[in-house]
């Protein structure tokens, strides 16, 4: 049996911006994001053969323990209105394809305070199966391990890349696991990440592989230089403060509280009724029948 767990935001967005907004239902309104996270769920499910499926909701999409930490979180992000900077056709859709995967008995999870990468931690690390991790975010390579694959959707769905251990390994010199220390030291300018003044991608992979956490690399540099590139250790004892912070703001919570849920694919739809009436409504028939199918065989 194999989980699959989609970051519902990265696709829905990635949806939004492949689809152009005249995508729209019978009354007009903008259905691109909708049909688009519908048909790539679809292609996922009928590619894979998924077993179970979760969309995993941002329910805070910028944490106050994690601003706390790095003040510049995702701040490039934030609205004038203090909320996270979202197109305005693309709002009015969220709620509506939620109604949609409810009506088809496909389940949806989240966890207040807390990220959709938290809520795949969680679901991932708790599971027994096999699990799929789908999400063009790469702070989720640091799940990846013998029972977890990441299918990362940085090129989108149709290039997505199975990222196992050792991929990840192959791509940037790191263990899965080391990911997020990796990331604190390069920096990440998608999430407001500074990284430590002077150290790249090449650095922070040589530090990683040779020292292993922050926390172990920090121990190394204030003991010495030994083993460091040339002037790195300096640059990471200037950067104690920013490094004593960002790894747990960076780190996946495996702990958030994610409800339980009936992450099993439907036999039928929960409420057939509804969703026709939405598919209809919406001018989605032919995107809900495609990912009928899916799932129907999916199922076997």
């Amino acid at each position: 049996m194999t989980l699959m767990l989609i970051d519902a935001a990265n696709l829905y967005f990635r949806a939004f911006h492949a689809i152009p907004d005249t995508v729209t239902a019978p009354d007009g309104r903008p259905v691109n994001a909708i049909r688009g996270f519908l048909d790539m769920s679809a292609s996922l499910i009928d590619k894979r053969r998924p077993s179970r499926w979760v969309a995993c909701l941002d329910l805070d999409w910028r944490p106050a323990f994690r601003v706390e930490l790095v003040p510049t979180y995702k701040a490039h992000r934030v609205a004038p209105d203090g909320g996270e900077e979202v197109p305005d056709l693309l709002s009015p859709q969220v709620p509506l394809l939620l109604q949609v995967l409810t009506a088809f008995g496909l389940a949806c999870a989240g966890a207040e305070g807390f990220e959709a990468d938290d809520v795949m931690a969680a679901l991932a690390r708790r599971d027994r199966d096999r699990v799929e991790v789908v999400s063009g975010d790469r702070d989720m390579l640091a799940l990846a391990d013998d029972r977890v694959t990441v299918l990362y959707t940085g090129k989108g769905i149709a290039k997505m890349e199975d990222m196992t251990p050792a991929a990840v390994r192959t791509k940037y010199g790191i263990p899965a696991e080391n990911y997020a220390d990796f990331a604190v030291l390069r920096g990440d300018p998608s999430d407001g990440l500074p990284g430590v003044a002077g150290v790249g991608e090449k650095t922070a992979a040589a530090l990683v592989s040779r020292f292993g956490t922050i926390e172990q690399i920090v121990a190394a540099a204030t003991a010495g230089d030994d083993g460091f590139p040339a002037g790195a250790a300096a640059k990471v004892r200037a950067a104690t403060d920013y490094l004593a912070k960002a790894p747990s703001a960076v780190r996946l919570r495996s702990d958030a509280p994610v409800p339980e849920v009936d992450d099993d694919l439907p036999a039928r739809p929960r409420d057939a009724d509804r969703l026709a009436e939405l598919a209809t409504e919406l001018g989605l028939e032919s995107s809900v029948e495609r990912l009928t199918k899916a799932v129907a065989a999916a199922r076997g």
